[in-house]
């Protein structure tokens, strides 16, 4: 048989209509258009999305955001212990508009984290992490930490009373771990001490991270579009009267959470943009003067509760050793949720008793939140034990064993069925054929 001609390959692989000879041309051999009409025109989706399935896309352009105020601010920022105070400062007052700058990448960072815990909270609604989602769960995991290594180096950097302190306590809660944890503290410092090799450190890895993490969520959207995106009622999509074209039905409804969301941002950066801002991080770095009170940004706060929860020993084990594995477990026990929950239904939704015990998952995280805050002292201990216990009990114990005996509601036969009506789905089935 013989070989089809080059034009037979040309217009299966190139966009169809509306393109020129020259971008035919290019496409055909980098075919990036058409992967861009696939994955983000045509691409279909489930017709019954919610407003909740914005933060994914918002997660993303926040992610923009700050990889480019970043890059500014590094041109201007000096990673030098005696000088990176001052170059905060500069930044603040000397260069054009890098107040606006570095208010905007130091509130993102708040934004970013806010968005993305939304869109983690809403995959545990929904049963997002479920069969055959299971890798994307676990690559939104890893963005996760490496959120959270990211902005933790970032707090560092403006080398205030918060920054060192911080950067002090946590590192040297590695030297808990045996054999290793003193090697591994020794060579996050650079050195004996928190000190200018430490702030060079940090610096590369904050300013590489990002790149990682864009890395990490190309292969979270290759996950996504290989199975398609789960949907409030959690089925399957069984046809095309189920999807419409991601452009321009949801495009047009991401654009107006931008909006919104761009609108609150907004009245943060210009009105309030040191809300959130520990007052002693605008106090030079003193390894000689401790500050009363040593707290992450409000983001790691919950994790910074689990930690600080655990007060006794176990079989010998000294309580800061186990602090730190309950912090670590607390990061680690979300890659195995796929598996811990044994129900056969995605949704909360056509789940009784879940759908209600669930809340208490984020009514804990937000009682650690606020015990994070608060020095430990007396019933701020006790909350936060109490919810350090429910967060293990909850992915333990609660999700495998109310996934055996809980009786889901019947699922709708179809998400047409579901949004429009039987009669109207199988009108909608019949065109499609």
């Amino acid at each position: 048989m013989a070989a089809p001609p080059p034009e037979a390959h040309s217009a299966a692989r190139t966009p169809a209509t509306g393109y020129g000879r020259l971008t035919r041309w290019i496409d055909y051999r980098l075919p990036f258009i058409a992967s861009m009409e696939h994955h983000f025109t045509d691409y279909p989706t489930p017709v019954n999305l919610n407003y909740w399935w914005n933060f994914g896309s918002l997660a993303g352009i926040i992610l923009v955001i700050m990889i480019v105020t970043g890059v500014t601010l590094a041109m201007y920022y000096t990673p030098d212990a005696s000088l990176a105070f001052d170059s905060v400062q500069r930044i603040m007052r000397d260069v054009n508009y890098g107040w606006l700058i570095r208010y905007i990448h130091m509130n993102g960072a708040s934004a970013f984290f806010l968005i993305v815990y939304i869109h983690l909270f809403r995959g545990l609604y929904y049963g997002s992490y479920k069969y055959p989602r299971e890798l994307l769960w676990i690559l939104g995991v890893i963005i996760l930490l490496l959120m959270i290594a990211t902005a933790f180096m970032g707090y560092v950097l403006p080398w205030g009373q918060m920054s060192y302190w911080a950067a002090t306590v946590i590192t040297n809660l590695f030297s808990a771990i045996p054999v290793i944890g003193h090697p591994i503290v020794t060579l996050l410092w650079g050195g004996y001490v928190v000190g200018d090799p430490t702030l060079h450190r940090f610096f590369a890895l904050h300013y590489l991270l990002p790149f990682i993490i864009v890395a990490v969520i190309g292969l979270h959207l290759i996950a996504l579009h290989q199975h398609g995106s789960n949907n409030p009622l959690g089925i399957d999509k069984r046809g095309p009267q189920d999807t419409i074209p991601f452009h321009p039905y949801y495009t047009i409804k991401d654009m107006f959470g931008l909006m919104v969301f761009l609108l609150l941002f907004a009245l943060v950066v210009f009105y309030i943009p040191n809300y959130l801002v520990e007052p002693d991080n605008y106090i030079p770095a003193n390894s000689l003067q401790t500050p009363p009170h040593i707290v992450p940004e409000w983001y790691l706060l919950p994790f910074y509760a689990i930690l600080r929860s655990i007060t006794f020993t176990i079989f010998g084990i000294p309580a800061k050793l186990l602090g730190v594995c309950a912090a670590l477990g607390a990061m680690l026990i979300l890659f195995f949720v796929p598996w811990l929950d044994t129900s056969p239904v995605r949704s909360a939704r056509f789940r009784p008793v879940y759908k209600w015990v669930y809340w208490l998952l984020p009514i804990s995280l937000i009682a650690l939140g606020w015990v994070g805050a608060h020095e430990p002292k007396g019933i701020v201990v006790i909350i936060g034990q109490i919810a350090t216990a429910y967060f293990y009990f909850h992915f333990l114990i609660l999700l495998p064993v109310l996934g055996k005996f809980e009786r889901p509601r019947p699922l709708p036969i179809s998400i047409a069925a579901a949004v429009l009506g039987p009669r109207a789905a199988v009108a909608g089935a019949a065109e499609g054929q």
